[in-house]
């Protein structure tokens, strides 16, 4: 990888390069982040492997001008961070579902920022927190985002937002390597959530959008429009128009075996 590319990287999210490694900064580095760079799964359905590897994931985001789900996202932004001065450690969560329980470890990698306090800092769970989680602080935590919350459970951390439980965090820091078996199995097993669903979204200023398969779905300052998208030619516009990304053909979600 060229010299440049922390620069480049900087550039692609249209974010200054920080005078100095200060939560101020982190804010608008994370913020920035989410406005460019979408959460989706497209590889996975394009038959595009997924590397974990700090040299791919960020060619990927910079030079492929892509997004990714949690081990990319987080894993290309833990290394700008640590490139710009910070001290950013990989976490391992478990992701709670609808039915209350944890899932697996390593289901989800997120970061730690340890500035004067720690800090959860995540680009990769689609809608979540735009800003910095105090992970000291056990009162609510508001955000434009809705009200977050982090409390111990059993020498684990509980992230919840507006009063539902979003994942647990193992407290130990992890390599991006240590994720790569988890990672594997969300794309070859076929109950896998990224396997059984096709998910493209980015937080925007008013609102966010959201492209699933057809569906297009667009909030704005509060209000929800969907809508199907008819042919092929406009889903691809509707990627380039809305995402940034340049697609030669239609990801679509195989079917079940």
């Amino acid at each position: 990888m060229n010299s440049t590319w922390t620069d480049e990287y900087l550039t692609r999210i249209g974010a200054a390069r920080p005078a100095s490694p200060d939560l101020d900064s982190l804010r608008e580095l994370q913020l920035a982040h989410l406005y460019a760079v979408p959460f989706e799964n497209l590889s996975i359905h394009l038959g595009e492997p997924i590397v974990l590897d700090r040299d791919a994931l960020v060619d990927k985001v910079v030079e492929r001008r892509r997004g990714g789900f949690c081990y990319e996202l987080n894993g290309a932004f833990a290394a700008l961070l640590t490139e710009l001065g910070y001290r950013v450690s990989m976490l391992s969560a478990r992701v709670y579902g609808a039915d209350g329980r944890a899932s697996v470890p390593f289901d989800h990698l997120t970061l730690r920022v340890d500035l004067d306090e720690p800090w959860l800092v995540d680009v990769g769970f689609g809608a979540f927190a735009s800003r910095p989680l105090g992970m000291s602080y056990r009162g609510d935590q508001p955000g434009p985002d809705g009200m977050f919350r982090i409390e111990e459970s059993a020498g684990e951390l509980d992230v919840i937002g507006d009063g539902k439980p979003n994942y647990r965090i193992d407290q130990r820091a992890y390599e991006l390597a240590d994720f790569g078996p988890t990672c594997w199995w969300q794309q070859t097993w076929p109950d896998s959530h990224f396997r059984r669903s096709l998910v493209c979204s980015v937080l925007t200023r008013s609102g966010r959008v959201t492209l699933s398969g057809d569906r297009l779905t667009v909030t704005d300052g509060g209000e929800r429009t969907e809508s199907t998208l008819s042919s092929d030619a406009e889903i691809l516009a509707a990627y380039r128009t809305h995402f940034g990304i340049d697609l030669d053909r239609v990801p679509r979600v195989a079917p079940s075996a």
